[in-house]
């Protein structure tokens, strides 16, 4: 291959890539958006709007399998090396990430949809900055990835320490909640299974940095340690 072809080969795959990193921050935008409405028709029990995160899941299903085809396109015509290959490599595992994330986000508008007609035992406090971390986190590991910055991807494990002593403090209210007041406890579950959904979210925008971290280290690095 000559200067001129391999020249021209850089200029497609750059040209690859900007387009995977642009629909892979349109798709984060879009779990990010599904995380804060989820807890939001909660908060309200806003029966609308669960809804409406729910069908949105199709759309950020079909983004997945759209980058998914596209990073295969890249690695089959433009046969990547090194770093390159484990930039697009990283960024297929990220897009699985995310569409576990989006999926918690419907779980939890299907939870709206079953006690929406329910007063809630509490008022919600806790879950919905478990939230607004969740999608920081999420803001945040896809910043790093498109920036290559390993400082800001350790700052995303920060955060997840901060969710997880968030999903503690819930875990005891809730349950002090059922111990005073068996007739509490149907609900109290499915808002357990909430908190422990924002914690899976923010475990998966975990894993998103950790391979940030590995892509332009090349050392693995457990953020939850």
């Amino acid at each position: 291959m000559n200067r001129s072809e391999t020249g021209d080969r850089k200029v497609v795959f750059a040209e690859k890539m900007s387009w995977l990193q642009d629909n892979l921050q349109y798709m984060g935008s879009l779990v990010e958006e599904a995380i804060g409405r989820s807890i939001e028709a909660l908060k309200n029990q806003d029966m609308d709007l669960a809804r409406a995160v729910i069908e949105g899941d199709d759309r950020i299903d079909q983004l997945e399998e759209e980058i998914e085809e596209k990073c295969l396109e890249v690695i089959a015509t433009q046969q990547p090396m090194a770093k390159d290959l484990r930039r697009v490599a990283t960024l297929f595992k990220m897009i699985n990430d995310l569409e576990r994330m989006a999926d918690y986000a419907t779980s939890i508008s299907k939870i709206t949809l079953r006690i929406a007609d329910q007063p809630l035992i509490k008022p919600l406090v806790d879950i919905p900055r478990m939230a607004v971390l969740s999608q920081k986190m999420v803001k945040q590991s896809l910043d790093a990835y498109v920036r290559e910055d390993v400082e800001l991807a350790k700052a995303v494990g920060t955060d997840d320490d901060e969710v997880d002593q968030l999903f503690g403090q819930i875990f005891r209210e809730l349950l002090t909640i059922m111990m005073e007041n068996p007739k509490t406890i149907t609900q109290a579950t499915h808002l357990l299974f909430v908190g422990r959904w924002l914690e899976r979210i923010s475990d998966h925008a975990t894993n998103i940095a950790e391979e940030v971290i590995f892509l332009v280290t090349g050392e693995k690095k457990n953020l939850n340690e």
